[in-house]
């Protein structure tokens, strides 16, 4: 009996192995425009669960990281996708500048989990520098419009 039962579960998680999981990228509308610095360390960090830049990593594959993995980024993207940040307003791009230094500062981003596996994710107290410089130009030119 426990062979049987051992059976139909070994055999019910190959068979989830083949349920389908959206792992497309969507066409970039409108991606983040700033200096290479900014942008090398927020691919590096961010894009693969805030961008349409995502990286189907191997363990994206097998159930049920699968499904984890699919809704972690489908919310990622929607709390902020910069490939769509241009599209934003100037007091929306503001606000999430601040939000994300704050959420990098307060160490909740990137995800310790994440960066477990992705080590190269982790940021540096002169990245955190970087960032902060780029979200008080984002401040100020919310600021300066007329």
């Amino acid at each position: 009996m426990k062979k049987r039962i051992s059976l139909v579960i070994l055999g019910l998680f190959f068979l989830l192995q083949f349920y389908p999981v959206d792992r497309t990228n969507p066409k970039e509308e409108a991606p983040l425009k700033s200096d290479e610095a900014v942008i090398g360390i927020l691919k590096r960090s961010c894009f693969d669960c805030h961008s349409n830049q995502t990286k189907w990593p191997y363990y994206s594959y097998i159930f049920p990281v699968s499904l984890f993995l699919n809704h972690h980024i489908e919310e990622g993207r929607a709390e902020l996708n910069f490939s769509d940040w241009e599209k934003l307003s100037l007091k929306k791009r503001a606000t999430l500048a601040g939000t994300i230094l704050e959420e990098i500062e307060e160490k909740e981003m990137p995800l310790f989990s994440y960066t477990l596996i992705h080590r190269e994710a982790s940021l540096s107290l002169a990245e955190i520098q970087v960032l902060k410089e780029w979200a008080d130009k984002v401040e100020t030119a919310y600021q300066e419009e007329p």
